[in-house]
């Protein structure tokens, strides 16, 4: 069973105004600290709001984990992922312009080792051999139909037990029986989901018992 929120008021296309073009980061080591990010096409930061809520239902710290952020933007997530403890956290994304920024910012907020930001294409990034993570991001530009390719994708790059955030303007049905839909919400037309992942062995569908 899952546990829906709807988020009032705070859609996910605003970014006019004083606070155009940044964020704050919510919680954790660098809360309070502003993100900055260059316009580019699709890039709709996830609200404070929205981030709080997910935050909240991933148990606020993530020390010692490993997080990959997908399709990272801004790098709200990645970033509130590595202030509030993760061990490890990779920031993929494809627009070069973006990425510079995205490093800009790290060096700014001083992560150590355990940030790196990777210039790919998401789904050719996951394609390789590599790291497996515990937490995943998922939030692709809006209405491009890539979150069910990514969380597909994701499989051979997941620990067991990996939790997964997936932002898209509609639900996204998981690939296969190996991922359970913890918790979901909404925020305006954008709807967001935590999934558990179950692993290789979880992904058969269940037996039916003998007559």
């Amino acid at each position: 069973m899952t546990a829906a929120r709807r988020i009032p008021s705070e859609t996910k296309p605003g970014r006019t105004g004083a606070g155009a073009n940044r964020l704050r980061i919510v919680g954790g080591l660098w809360r309070s600290r502003i993100v900055r990010f260059p316009d580019a096409a699709g890039l709709r930061p996830t609200p404070d709001r929205v981030r709080e809520t997910l935050f909240n239902w991933l148990g606020q710290r993530l020390t010692g984990l490993a997080c990959v952020d997908l399709f990272a933007g801004s790098g709200a997530l990645g970033f509130e992922a590595r202030s509030r403890g993760a061990a490890r956290v990779v920031l993929v994304e494809r627009d070069r312009r973006v990425c510079e920024q995205l490093r800009r910012t790290a060096a700014e907020l001083e992560p150590g080792d355990g940030l790196e930001v990777v210039n790919a294409d998401a789904l050719a990034w996951l394609a390789l051999p590599g790291e497996r993570y515990d937490v995943a991001f998922v939030d692709p530009p809006y209405a491009s139909g890539l979150a069910a390719p990514a969380m597909a994708a994701l499989e051979g790059r997941l620990n067991p037990g990996a939790r997964v955030y997936v932002e898209a303007p509609a639900s996204a049905e998981p690939p296969s029986f190996a991922w359970r839909r913890l918790r979901e919400g909404a925020a305006g037309a954008v709807k967001f989901a935590l999934y558990e992942f179950a692993g290789p062995a979880g992904g058969k569908p269940p037996q039916e018992s003998d007559p």
